[in-house]
C-alpha cells in the first residue's frame, strides 16, 4: 500500500474494498456498496446579521438506503468538502447496519465556520440550509442530526423551519433527530455517543484482561464525544491523564480533574492554560504513556507518520475514521486492540433511532430506559464483532465491516437488483 497520511474518503473506500474482497461479493452488487445514491451541492445566499449577503456551499450525500432512510449528521466547518461528506455518509451506512437500526447512510456539510458568528447569524444559515435541501430531508428519505459544528438548537431550528413551511405545528414524523427534548427530542441523546464509547471500552477491558480501575486514559478531542467519554471513564474508575482540543493539550501523570477541566473549558473556550496540568502540544496527546487512547477529534489523526509513537494498549475510536489504513496495519502489528469507529461511536445513531421511533409514536422514553437500551445494544454488538474476529482470525475493524457489509448485501438481494 502507498504510504501516506491519507484522508477519510481514501480510508472509507479502502475499508469497503477490503470487505468486498474478504466476502467475495457478487460484482453486480458492488456498485450498490460503493457508489453514493445521491450527491447534492447547493449554494445558499442568506443575509446575515451584519446586513451582508453570504455565499455558502452546502452538501448532502445519501450513500445508501437499502435498509432504510439515510441517517447522518450535519457537519458545519469552514473546510468541509464533498469528499469528506461522502466518506462520512459511507461510514454511516456500515454503522447503522452494524448497530442494527433500520437506516442507511447519509451526511450533510455546511461550509462555514460557526465559531465566530452570532447565534442569530447561525440560525439564519441553518434555516437557509433547510430551505435549500427541503426535497432531500424526510422521515423516509434522509434524517439529519447534529455533528461537528452543529447542536440541538440547530436541529430545533430545522424542525421548526420544516413545520412552518408546511403550515403545521409539528412535523408529520421525525424529520431530524438530536432536537431539544421539549420539542420531541430524547433524553440522553447528547451523551449517547460518548457513553457508547465507554460501554465498548468496558467490554473490551473484560475481554483483554485490563483492569479499568488501574488504567490511564488519554482523550484527543474534548467536544461532545470526548468530554462525555472522559466523564464516564472516570466514573468507571480510570484516570484521565491527557486531553486535547483545538486550543491545545494538557497532561497530568497523576490524573486530571475532569470536572474542573469542564468548567475551565466552559469559561475559557478550550483546555489551553488549564491549571490542573502542564501544557503539551495537541498531537502529543496521541503519544502519551497510557493504557487507553480515545481519539475523538477528526479523521486521519493516527497515520503512518505517528502510529509507531502510540503507546496505548487499546484504542477506542470516538471520531469517524481517525486511523488511516497504513496506521491500522502498524497498530495491529504492535498488538494494539482497536475498537473501530463504526462500532465504538455508534451509540449516537442508536439513540437517534429511539428518538425517531418515539416521535413517530408520540411518546417520551425515560432516561433510564434510554441508557439501558443503549448499554444493552452496545454490549450485544461488541460481543458479536469480537466473536466474529476471534472465529475468523481478523481484526475488530475487519469483523465489524464484514458483518455490516453482509447485512447490506442481504438487503440488496432481498429487494432485487431491478428498480
Amino acid at each position: 500500500m502507498k504510504q501516506s497520511n491519507g484522508n477519510i474518503l481514501q480510508t472509507a473506500t479502502y475499508n469497503i474494498q477490503r470487505a468486498i474482497e474478504r466476502l467475495n461479493v457478487d460484482p453486480d452488487i458492488v456498485p450498490f456498496l460503493i457508489e453514493p445514491r445521491e450527491k447534492i451541492v447547493i449554494t445558499m445566499n442568506p443575509i446575515l446579521s451584519d446586513g451582508k449577503v453570504a455565499s455558502i456551499k452546502a452538501f448532502v450525500v445519501r450513500h445508501n438506503d437499502i435498509l432504510g432512510p439515510a441517517k447522518g449528521g450535519i457537519r458545519m466547518t469552514s473546510d468541509v468538502t464533498l469528499d469528506e461528506v461522502t466518506a462520512l455518509a459511507m461510514e454511516m451506512t456500515w454503522k447503522t447496519a452494524l448497530i442494527g437500526v433500520p437506516f442507511g447512510g447519509g451526511k450533510s456539510g455546511i461550509c462555514y465556520d460557526p465559531a465566530n458568528i452570532s447565534s442569530q447569524a447561525k440560525e439564519v444559515i441553518i434555516r437557509s440550509f433547510t430551505r435549500g435541501v427541503i426535497r432531500q430531508i424526510g422521515p423516509e428519505i434522509y434524517v439529519p442530526a447534529p455533528d461537528m459544528g452543529t447542536n440541538e438548537k440547530d436541529m430545533g431550528n430545522i424542525s421548526d423551519c420544516i413545520s412552518y413551511s408546511g403550515g403545521v405545528s409539528i412535523t408529520s414524523g421525525c424529520y431530524v433527530t438530536g432536537k431539544p427534548v421539549v420539542i420531541g427530542g430524547i433524553l440522553g441523546r447528547r451523551e449517547a455517543t460518548g457513553k457508547g464509547v465507554v460501554f465498548t471500552i468496558l467490554e473490551a477491558c473484560k475481554k483483554k484482561g485490563i483492569d479499568i480501575s488501574k488504567s490511564q486514559v488519554a482523550v484527543q478531542g474534548f467536544g461532545n464525544v470526548g468530554s462525555v467519554a472522559a466523564v464516564e471513564i472516570v466514573k468507571a474508575g480510570a484516570v484521565v491523564v491527557a486531553v486535547s482540543d483545538v486550543t491545545g493539550g494538557v497532561f497530568n501523570a497523576d490524573g486530571l480533574d475532569v470536572d474542573k477541566l469542564l468548567l475551565h473549558v466552559k469559561d475559557s473556550g478550550g483546555v489551553k492554560n488549564f491549571a490542573g496540568g502542564k501544557s503539551i502540544d495537541c498531537e502529543k496527546v496521541l503519544q502519551v504513556e497510557c493504557d487507553i487512547l480515545i481519539p475523538a477529534a477528526t479523521g486521519s489523526q493516527i497515520t503512518y507518520s505517528n502510529a509507531e509513537l502510540v503507546k496505548a494498549k487499546l484504542i477506542a475510536e470516538g471520531a469517524n475514521a481517525p486511523t488511516t489504513p497504513e496506521a491500522d496495519d502498524i497498530l495491529n502489528d504492535k498488538g494494539v486492540f482497536i475498537i473501530p469507529d463504526i462500532l465504538c461511536n455508534a451509540g449516537g445513531v442508536f439513540v437517534s433511532y429511539l428518538e425517531y421511533t418515539q416521535e413517530t409514536q408520540r411518546e417520551q422514553m425515560e432516561y433510564a430506559v434510554v441508557e439501558q437500551r443503549l448499554r444493552d445494544r452496545m454490549h450485544k454488538i461488541f460481543n458479536k464483532v469480537y466473536d466474529y474476529a476471534e472465529s475468523n482470525n481478523v481484526s475488530m475493524r475487519a469483523a465489524a465491516m464484514d458483518i455490516a457489509v453482509s447485512k447490506v448485501v442481504e438487503g440488496v438481494c432481498a429487494r432485487g437488483l431491478l428498480p
